[in-house]
């Protein structure tokens, strides 16, 4: 597997960090605060997109991460590759892991699944149509939505996690870390605004069959916080 991690001679354009290029597969680092595609009125078009399609023109989008998240992003070089990576992803052989800060100290009460501590929160996950873009657990509506997690470190107030997300719907690891009572430090959207000065969720590292060639791809990024 090659392994390709984030360092201080990574190339730097844009406020984005560059960790991998070749003829199909971008790997950027982007950071908290930027959009991944435009949002809606002229005060929202520069995004992540733009910046690499302006630099790699012709990258498309494969998956996105909230604004408010910081983290490694994969964008494809041309529609073959777009296509193949799009299919991994909703095949779930895109391997995705996360870092965040949370407050309390989180019970592995849901059952730890293996040795190394891991424990699931399966909890099905709905819009929130009166109040758009926020999501909510809905029992009865919601689509079926687990991630995995486990403690990495826990002081007196907050407890930094991995989490590992099984399924991929919008704010799926805010909006449950959130119904456990312990939502993410800096999340304006879920209950904890003013315990950080941006969202502490951080995607650290994915790994990945190369597109065309196959070869297993790993990537990792550390948080800054």
């Amino acid at each position: 597997m090659r392994r390709t991690m984030k360092t201080d001679t990574a190339t730097h354009f844009s406020d984005v960090y560059l960790l991998h290029q070749d003829e199909d597969l971008l790997v950027l680092d982007k950071p908290a605060g930027l959009l991944c595609v435009p949002g809606r009125g002229p005060d929202k078009s520069d995004c992540l997109s733009l910046r690499a399609e302006q630099r790699w023109p012709g990258a498309l989008v494969v998956h996105r991460l909230d604004q408010a998240t910081s983290g490694l992003v994969l964008m494809a070089r041309n529609p073959l590759a777009q296509r193949a990576l799009s299919t991994a992803f909703a095949e779930r052989r895109v391997h995705k892991r996360y870092q965040a800060m949370v407050q309390g100290a989180p019970q592995t009460e849901l059952g730890v699944q293996d040795g190394a501590g891991w424990a699931t929160i399966d909890l099905p996950i709905a819009a929130d149509w009166e109040r758009r873009p926020l999501r909510v657990i809905d029992t009865e509506h919601g689509k079926p939505s687990q991630t995995q997690w486990r403690i990495l470190s826990t002081d007196a107030n907050t407890t930094r996690l991995e989490l590992a997300p099984l399924t991929g719907r919008t704010h799926q690891l805010r909006v449950h870390l959130a119904a456990l009572g312990h939502p993410i430090l800096g999340d304006a959207l879920y209950g904890a605004p003013a315990t950080a000065p941006r969202l502490l969720l951080h995607a650290m590292r994915l790994a990945l069959n190369h597109p065309r060639t196959g070869e297993r791809l790993q990537f990792v990024s550390p948080p800054d916080f």
